[in-house]
């Protein structure tokens, strides 16, 4: 049976994280002479730069002492990675991180930086975890996986328990997809604690386009997977899952509203607006939001008070230059 977080699971999360996750504040993108209004939820702003650390603390710290002793193992292409690895340091637990060869050279260092031990491997999102299976059941660590488990769900909600504390009269909210962590937690805590002044909050998943599989996934009513020669060719290097997981897939079907997909020049061209002020730098992933607000109104549902989730801040600084200089 697979089981979708409550309300309780999501602020248990939240009294585990205090201290550790920062409560990130949201910031008005737009002028006052725009129509539809765009807050950013700053997740850059986290102690690793990216959301991931509150999902990757709530799972570490709620595992047995036992399991703890023998040892975390997860899978990711970075910010997870950092996650793990910093909750992992935090809470005193060794920590294994199995990491494609194509990840970004940031985030790999930052990884390391961190103490985890790094195991690489190619580049599919399937290989990482069917290594770090194996890793798991010779040494007897305990997995972490990037999103498909409960406590990273719950975890990535508090981000969704924050803006509607922030924003109550919000209307659209705007989340990255890549395994689906982020916006099964953020739409299962909006969704469930529903405030009675505003009970129609939307929940609308954004891809990149050659990564586009929970959208199909949604459409078709089955997880889709795409092949891993397709998904690597996003410049979003943190949303090139194969498939979303089982777990979120559930609350997908239960709580988000739509997903849209972008292209690889609009995450381009989001990632060049955002870096224009220091506080909302957003790597790729980060900015894919922000690139379904600007470029696709027209599949948005029709709403004043927007929020975007600014997912990650790791942008490789060398990217970074490149789009500055077009």
């Amino acid at each position: 049976m697979i089981g979708i977080v409550t309300l309780a699971d999501i602020q248990q999360a939240r009294a585990r994280l205090k201290g550790i996750a920062v409560r990130t504040p949201l910031l008005e993108w737009t002028g006052a002479s725009d129509q539809r209004k765009l807050f950013l939820k700053l997740e850059n702003l986290q102690p690793i730069g990216a959301f991931k650390l509150r999902g990757a603390y709530n799972k570490v710290a709620s595992l047995s002492d036992e399991e703890r002793s023998r040892g975390v193992i997860s899978y990711s292409s970075g910010n997870h990675a950092q996650g793990v690895a910093y909750a992992a340091r935090a809470l005193g637990v060794k920590a294994i991180i199995v990491m494609p060869s194509n990840a970004p050279k940031n985030k790999l260092e930052a990884t390391e930086a961190l103490e985890a031990e790094i195991v690489t491997v190619g580049p599919g999102s399937e290989e990482r975890r069917l290594r770090a299976e194996q890793l798991a059941a010779e040494h007897g660590y305990a997995i972490v996986p990037p999103y498909n488990d409960e406590k990273i769900i719950a975890g990535q909600g508090t981000v969704g328990l924050e803006i509607l504390e922030d924003l109550p009269n919000v209307e659209t909210v705007l989340v990255p997809v890549g395994g689906g962590g982020l916006i099964s937690g953020v739409s299962a805590a909006i969704k469930l604690s529903r405030p009675a002044s505003n009970p129609q909050v939307k929940v609308i998943g954004v891809e990149p386009e050659v990564a586009a599989d929970a959208q199909a996934s949604l459409r078709a009513g089955r997880i889709v997977s795409f092949p891993a020669e397709q998904v690597s060719r996003t410049l979003a290097d943190g949303l090139r899952t194969q498939s979303i997981g089982a777990i979120n897939f559930e609350h997908m079907r239960a709580y988000v509203d739509d997903i849209v997909s972008v292209t690889e020049h609009e995450i381009r061209e989001a990632t060049r607006a955002l870096s224009a002020n220091a506080k909302t730098v957003a790597e790729p992933s980060g900015a894919v939001a922000v690139a379904a607000f600007l470029f696709h109104a027209g599949e948005l549902p029709d709403t004043k008070i927007n929020v975007a989730v600014i997912s990650g801040g790791n942008v490789d600084p060398k990217l970074l230059a490149e789009l500055s200089d077009h």
